[in-house]
């Protein structure tokens, strides 16, 4: 027998209004915010409940050596991904960017060159340069159905020099999730020129039904090798204000590197953050994680539909993972930046496309992760103005 799993509910507007959060008042309240990568449900019981004991006690200290979230997220991976996780090779810091440029500081150089997989999250383009390194693109593959890795242009980075690549799995903004045999020879090719893999996890809770998450690490021995996983709970359970990431690996070496990072990045661990994130780990968050899952689902589809009807032109793919949409809107004529004058004349703020590179010219990202009829206005305003 199929259980039925019913989709989480968004707060109404009126509601998220109230919140003080980045995506509620960067813009006047006559604009639909479907920009920054927050959701618009409550929190999961557990979280709630953990939170508001601590602030109950008064528990606003200092974060201690182990509150626990390592062994939560092994086992959050091994029921989620099927992937063994030893939390003695976890190391928390701040947030997944923080942790990404501690790790590149330890194993590049200064003007080393590190890959990135354009059109992807902006925060990569900034990370790099203050580890010390200097991003190279190698854009993505668009193959007219998808999107994947160029491996013979990797290949060539880092035959040409390239010390390491920021990989995103999965990615961010398209939503594809890399399969095992990418990840795989990615680490084969890593491991053939001495280089490193980096790769961000953060939208895996979030992988959709029909698709299959493969954790780098775990994707085959030599990638256990080469490579360093940073996670969070922060994305599939909206806690981006409340600071904990996780730096992971799965060899002796990378493992030893990790644990040489400076005590002062672990230090930078959120009290809250962990308490949030243990408690987003625990199995009796699973349930609050499908319900989200299910609405994700059916909004990723109705955002296809909606589209179709209200703005024919417009390109985009049901993404494999997230709440994210990779939207094509060139055929439309509004520039490199349409999102500007989406955001200008419609009033709905979507996340500007060039910021991803310049493979996002003609480009937007939008936030689907709230409820449908936020999805069904914002939608009818660009089509309003698509056919005005």
């Amino acid at each position: 027998m199929v259980s039925v799993i019913t989709p989480l509910q968004a707060l109404p507007v009126d509601q998220l209004r109230q919140r003080t959060s980045t995506k509620w008042r960067t813009y006047p309240d006559d604009v639909l915010p479907l920009f920054v990568a927050e959701t618009d449900f409550l929190p999961a019981p557990a979280i709630t409940a953990a939170l508001a004991r601590a602030v109950e006690l008064g528990d606003t200290g200092y974060t201690p050596p182990d509150p626990g979230v390592r062994a939560g997220y092994a086992a959050f991976a091994q029921r989620r991904f099927g992937w063994t996780v030893d939390p003695a090779r976890i190391r928390t810091t701040c947030d997944v960017m923080m942790g990404v440029v501690e790790i590149l500081r330890a194993v590049t150089e200064p003007g080393d060159r590190v890959i990135v997989t354009p059109p992807v999250s902006p925060p990569f383009y900034d990370c790099i340069p203050e580890a010390g390194a200097v991003v190279e693109r190698v854009p993505l593959v668009d193959t007219g159905q998808g999107w994947h890795l160029d491996l013979e242009g990797i290949e060539a980075a880092f035959a040409g020099g390239a010390r390491a690549i920021l990989l995103c799995n999965p990615h961010n903004p398209t939503g594809t999730v890399h399969s095992r045999q990418t990840l795989a020879a990615l680490a084969d090719l890593a491991a053939r020129f001495g280089a490193v893999v980096v790769s961000d996890e953060i939208h895996a809770p979030l992988t959709g039904r029909g698709a299959t998450f493969t954790p780098f690490l775990d994707a085959s021995p030599v990638a256990a090798r080469v490579g360093y996983a940073v996670a969070s709970a922060s994305k599939a359970f909206n806690l981006a204000g409340l600071k904990c990431a996780l730096m992971i690996t799965a060899d002796d070496a990378t493992t030893q590197v990790v644990r040489s990072l400076p005590a002062e990045v672990e230090w930078r661990t959120g009290l809250f953050g962990a308490l949030a994130a243990v408690a987003a780990f625990a199995p009796e968050s699973d349930e609050w994680l499908d319900a989200q899952l299910a609405a994700l689902d059916a909004n990723r589809v109705l955002l296809a539909e909606l589209l179709a009807e209200h703005v024919p032109a417009a390109r985009y793919r049901i993404p494999d993972a997230g709440f994210l949409a990779w939207i094509d809107l060139s055929a439309l004529g509004w520039g490199d930046n349409p999102a500007a004058k989406i955001l200008r004349e419609a009033k709905v703020a979507l996340h500007f496309g060039p910021h991803f590179g310049e493979e996002g010219n003609g480009h937007v990202r939008l936030n689907f992760g709230c409820s449908p009829d936020v999805l069904r206005e914002a939608v009818a305003r660009v089509g309003a103005l698509a056919r005005s």
